[in-house]
């Protein structure tokens, strides 16, 4: 494994995490989700969260998959937003009283689109750098 395509793909992934999270949770479907607490840390962790995801990522892109085109890394990257999402998603539905299937579909969506969208990105990051 190529350390500096690990690393470099892992900021790209991050920071690409971040932005869709800020568009998804934050704008399009922020009266779904409940916004973070500005006297908390929240922006941190969630930060921290989409850097997890993107050197997570990258390091299966680049110890396993050796995925370097932008095409490979969508593909791979929505299957894997899809197993995170029904993840998520059953999980949640499993606190609630009464199950909100609505919200389910909406979490197994964003979680295809925004893992597609980094494994992307980090497709592209690895194609350019090898």
């Amino acid at each position: 494994m190529n350390t500096k395509t690990f690393i470099v793909g892992g900021l790209v992934g991050g920071i690409v995490d971040w932005l869709l999270g800020w568009l998804f949770y934050g704008i399009i479907f922020s009266d779904k989700f409940p916004q973070p607490d500005e006297t908390t840390n929240a922006m941190l962790f969630i930060t921290c969260g989409c850097f997890a995801f993107g050197f997570f990522m990258s390091f299966i892109y680049n110890k396993w998959a050796e995925i370097k085109t932008l095409s490979a890394g969508l593909k791979a990257g929505a299957i894997i937003g899809l197993f995170m999402g029904l993840i998520e998603g059953f999980f949640s539905l499993a606190e609630q009283s009464t199950p909100n299937y609505e919200l389910f579909g909406i979490v197994i969506f964003i979680s295809i689109v925004m893992a597609g969208v980094v494994g992307a990105a980090i497709g592209i990051v690895n194609g350019k750098m090898n």
